[in-house]
């Protein structure tokens, strides 16, 4: 997401690091390569204006020259400054305590508006808030039969009317159903057109002023750039909308009306779409965008995409395990079965701080099979090696190779990873949010997210070398000491 912005920024503090000696004169040149990187991500020209004046100001100013860190200090002055660009913004959706909340969705043909509205129902269900969806686009009829088909997928009721023309009669009727069946939100998914046209926002302004919806979002498509601003600008015009949703910003989106929308039409971004299937629909927050462009990761995030894989229950007994290191290898099976799913691995990646550069390694091709191979070796075991791996002796070892298809020295160092793991997940699962960041590093460091045995748990860097019998030792000398910090903090 928004790599050649990160890429840019990053080469922009990068430069600073360098010198010797920061001065004013070196600092503005780093900040002309900060200004540069935005003007290329197709941001605003007025946005980056006041960006840059902004932080121009404070960067150059003495407190951060006679600093011991001014590149460090540069960061946050622009960290601070993206988030004020893209924030406040409130992503709740304001439900009604009783009765139906109305959410009406609009947008250009082609931006994602239907998908977008099977997205928000997903969101909806996780949190146990029942939906309603009413196909209200009736100048394409295909659009009436693509809600019905993620109706079914999701299993959420859509109201349709065969043959109707008029979006206004089709859109009260369906909040009238959603009143007698219980749902407590209903989702209008309008018509689009391939431009805007008075006719379009005519039927659009109708709905708002008959129907009467609580909330009114623009889907718009983060790949087209300065349109997606000039869509919002015009579409806020006839209808004051409360919010936007930009959808396929895990394609080639450069960033720009990201951070342009806000900053040019004053209407926040409510939600961001990062992928094809139904749960790729994130509540927006300033900070942790702005973490993800500057490469320092979203935590929040991290931890929203775990709690989706695991449910209360499960994740409930899985953290007990943890924390009397007790998980076993068909725990360990469960969670890499649940993020085998296409990508998932690679995003929570690019979410948690410093473990970037993994997110591309860990979409490959050569991770999915790692990740199948490690299952499959689990599986080759009996019930009794898989709680206790320490008894898995040069016999098991082949015997469990053999049925898997993997090497013998596989399994061995599937095993011995397994037992490294063991205590630093302990650890993690004892504490805070802060040393669990801390304990990621740590488990990053210590060689268990990268290596290369065909089991998975190590995936194979393109570059990288060798550690020395010194280097390894050091590193567990210091995981060991970290952890026996963790312990004596509880």
């Amino acid at each position: 997401m928004f790599e050649s912005l990160s890429d840019g920024l990053q080469s922009a503090f990068k430069s600073l690091r360098g010198k010797g000696k920061l001065t004013e004169a070196n600092m503005r040149d780093g900040l002309k390569l900060v200004e540069q990187s935005m003007l290329e991500a197709d941001v605003s020209y007025s946005v980056v204006q006041s960006f840059m004046e902004h932080v121009t100001e404070k960067a150059v100013g003495r407190r951060v020259l006679m600093s011991l860190r001014p590149g460090e200090e540069l960061v946050k002055i622009v960290y601070d400054e993206l988030v004020d660009i893209l924030g406040p913004v409130d992503s709740s959706l304001h439900l009604k305590a009783d009765g139906v909340t109305v959410i009406m969705m609009c947008g250009l043909q082609g931006s994602g508006k239907t998908t977008t509205c099977g997205k928000l129902s997903q969101l909806l269900k996780e949190q146990n808030i029942k939906p309603l969806l009413v196909a209200a686009d009736l100048q394409r009829p295909a659009a009436i039969e693509q809600l019905r088909v993620i109706g079914r997928q999701l299993d959420v009721p859509v109201y349709a009317e065969e043959g109707a023309n008029d979006p206004v009669k089709v859109c009260q009727a369906g909040v009238k159903q959603a009143q007698q069946q219980g749902a407590r939100v209903v989702i209008l998914d309008t018509a689009g057109r391939l431009a805007i046209d008075k006719e379009l926002m005519d039927q659009l302004a109708r709905i708002d002023k008959r129907v009467k919806p609580d909330q009114v979002y623009l889907v718009v498509d983060g790949m087209t750039g300065q349109d997606a601003v000039n869509s919002a600008g015009a579409f806020n015009e006839a209808l004051e909308l409360d919010g936007v949703v930009m959808t396929k910003l895990d394609g080639d989106a450069r960033g720009g009306a990201l951070l342009s929308v806000k900053h040019v039409t004053g209407v926040p971004i409510k939600f961001i779409g990062t992928g094809e299937h139904f749960d790729a629909l994130e509540p927006f927050r300033p900070e942790g965008m702005t973490g993800r462009i500057l490469q320092m990761g979203d935590m929040v995030a991290a931890a929203r995409e775990a709690h989706r894989i695991v449910d209360e229950s499960q994740r409930e007994e899985l953290e007990e395990k943890m924390k009397s290191g007790e998980m076993t290898l068909d725990d360990f099976k469960g969670l890499m079965e649940k993020v085998a799913k296409p990508g998932l691995m690679g995003k929570m990646m690019g979410l948690m701080p410093g473990m970037g550069q993994l997110k591309d390694l860990m979409n490959s091709e050569e991770a999915a099979g790692g990740i199948k191979q490690t299952i499959g070796a689990i599986n080759s075991m009996t019930l009794e090696e898989r709680r206790n791996p320490k008894i898995i002796d040069i016999a098991r070892r082949t015997r469990i190779a053999k049925g898997s298809g993997v090497q013998a020295s596989a399994i061995t160092q599937l095993v011995k990873q397994f037992e490294q793991m063991k205590p630093i997940m302990q650890a993690m699962a004892g504490g805070g949010m802060g040393d669990r960041m801390q304990l990621m590093r740590q488990l990053q460091s210590s060689g268990a997210l990268d290596g290369s045995n065909p089991g998975g748990l190590k995936m194979k860097k393109s570059t990288g070398k060798r550690l020395s019998a010194a280097e390894r030792a050091k590193q567990k000398k210091q995981r060991e000491k970290e952890l026996r910090k963790m312990r004596r903090s509880k």
